[in-house]
């Protein structure tokens, strides 16, 4: 009976507080795009003595869909996630890798059911099996038309690949227009290159979000992240609760925006 009063106790004073946080967020300027690397799935599994890091990422998919209905309810526009990397592809472990493809894809298709949401891969499907490209694709198509929350799932996602792919796509139309190297040179612009990125056509994050105390991009939204605000929070993914997510927005809140004026 004391270990429930306890918790009960515990549980009132945790809604007190996020009241206490959406009050303080009320009229504050939200961010419009948040980005996220939601990790250490496995180091959570770890901690509980589970037998493999699917649990892990089974357990951070499930949050995913809980952090989305948060931003949702904020107001944000365009959440960012960061699900699996070109690095990711090449070095985990096979095993671990095809139980992460289904989990994604499962996210996928469940997000592309939610509400008014738009899902939409950025990413190169180079690489990933047949069945998560389908997946991808097919909640792409669903969605398309949507006008809610526009959720970007970074899969086989890379920051410089993408920066490279960007380039590429420019250099390809100019080459069919029959432009010139010189015209090219003239015509190239940050605006231009921004275009043509996975994400073009939609704002840079104003914040970026990490789980699990990291302290680094590990090579997600280079180009786009150039003036975003960074939050780094001690929270294990699948750990992550409301009140952290208000925290961040809450400080995100109190920053000096410059712009690198």
């Amino acid at each position: 009976m004391t270990d429930r009063r306890g918790t009960l106790g515990r549980g009132f004073l945790y809604g007190l507080y996020q009241a206490r946080l959406r009050r303080q967020l009320a009229g504050v300027a939200v961010p419009k795009h948040v980005a996220m690397i939601l990790d250490g799935n496995r180091r959570w599994a770890r901690a509980r003595g589970l037998e493999t890091a699917a649990h892990g990422h089974t357990a951070g998919a499930a949050k995913i869909h809980e952090f989305l209905g948060w931003c949702d309810q904020l107001g944000v526009g365009v959440v960012t996630l960061y699900l699996l990397s070109n690095d990711n592809v090449t070095a985990r472990d096979t095993e671990e890798l095809r139980d992460l493809y289904e989990i994604i894809a499962d996210l996928a298709e469940d997000l592309s059911h939610t509400g008014d949401w738009r899902v939409q891969q950025v990413g190169t499907s180079e690489g990933l099996p047949p069945a998560l490209a389908a997946a991808l694709k097919s909640a792409e198509q669903r969605t398309e038309a949507n006008k809610g929350l526009h959720v970007n799932l970074a899969v086989g996602y890379g920051g410089r690949r993408e920066i490279a792919d960007a380039m590429r796509s420019i250099v390809h139309e100019h080459n069919a227009d029959g432009g010139t190297l010189d015209d090219l040179a003239a015509l190239l612009t940050p605006e231009l290159i921004a275009e043509h990125l996975y994400t073009g056509g939609q704002p840079d994050p104003d914040l970026v979000i990490r789980t699990s105390g990291e302290q680094r991009l590990s090579d997600f939204m280079l180009w786009q992240s150039a003036h975003s605000e960074f939050y780094f929070m001690e929270a294990l993914g699948p750990d992550l609760r409301e009140v952290d997510l208000l925290r961040a927005v809450r400080d995100y809140a109190s920053r000096q925006r410059r712009f690198g004026s």
